[in-house]
C-alpha cells in the first residue's frame, strides 16, 4: 500500500459523530498500551499521525483517520487498563462495543496483542465478542522486537493456544522500532479487502 495522504479525521464517543464516508473501515483493539498507534504510525509511515501516549488509558475516544481517500483505520479505545474507574471502563467498553455491532462499513478487526506475554482474559473476552459479531479478524502480536527471534516461534504458538485460534491462522509479528510485519499487515488487510 503506498499512502499519499494520511489524517486523523475525528475523536467520536457517539454513532452521530463517525464519518459518513462509505469507505471500508480496519479497526484496531487492544489492551491499554498494546501499541496501537505505534502501528497506525507505521502502516502508515508517519511519525506522529496517532499520538502514543506513555500512559495507558489515555485514548478514551474512537480515532478515525483517512488513509488515501479510499479506507479508514479505526482506533478503538484500549481495554483492561487497571488504573481507571469500573464506570470509566464501562463506558469505554461500552463505546467499542456500540461501534463494533452497528457500524456497516467495517471490513476487518485487527486485535493486537503484546508478544511478550500470553494474552490475558480480556484479549480472551475481546475475541470471543469479535466472533460472535461475525466480524473478520487478524491477530497482530506486537513488541516482537523485544523477544528474539528465535522465541518468536514459541511465543506465537502460545497466543494461538491461549486465543483458541486454528492451527493454520496467521499471528503476525509486529515492531514499530525496527518496522517489520508493515508490509504483512497491509497485505492482509488488501486480501480482506478484495473479498469485501
Amino acid at each position: 500500500m503506498v499512502i499519499k495522504k494520511a489524517e486523523h479525521v475525528i475523536s467520536a464517543v457517539e454513532p452521530s459523530q463517525y464519518p459518513e464516508t462509505g469507505w471500508p473501515e480496519i479497526a484496531l483493539a487492544g489492551r491499554s498500551n498494546v501499541g496501537k498507534s505505534s502501528l497506525i504510525n507505521a502502516l502508515t509511515n508517519r511519525k506522529s499521525l496517532a499520538r502514543t501516549g506513555s500512559t495507558p488509558g489515555k485514548t478514551r475516544v474512537i480515532n478515525f483517520y483517512n488513509i488515501n481517500d479510499s479506507i479508514m483505520l479505526v482506533d478503538l479505545p484500549g481495554y483492561g487498563y487497571a488504573k481507571v474507574s469500573k464506570e470509566e471502563r464501562k463506558a469505554w467498553g461500552k463505546l467499542a462495543e456500540t461501534y463494533l455491532n452497528t457500524r456497516k462499513t467495517l471490513n476487518i478487526i485487527l486485535l493486537l496483542v503484546d508478544i511478550r506475554h500470553d494474552p490475558t482474559d480480556d484479549d480472551v473476552l475481546m475475541l470471543n465478542y469479535i466472533r460472535q459479531t461475525g466480524r473478520r479478524f487478524a491477530v497482530v502480536a506486537t513488541k516482537s522486537d523485544k523477544v528474539s527471534r528465535s522465541d518468536h516461534k514459541k511465543r506465537i504458538e502460545s497466543i494461538k493456544t491461549k486465543l483458541d485460534l486454528d492451527p493454520g491462522s496467521e499471528v503476525i509479528p509486529f515492531s514499530a522500532v525496527k518496522r517489520t510485519g508493515v508490509e504483512e499487515v497491509w497485505s492482509v488487510i488488501e486480501s480482506y479487502l478484495k473479498r469485501a
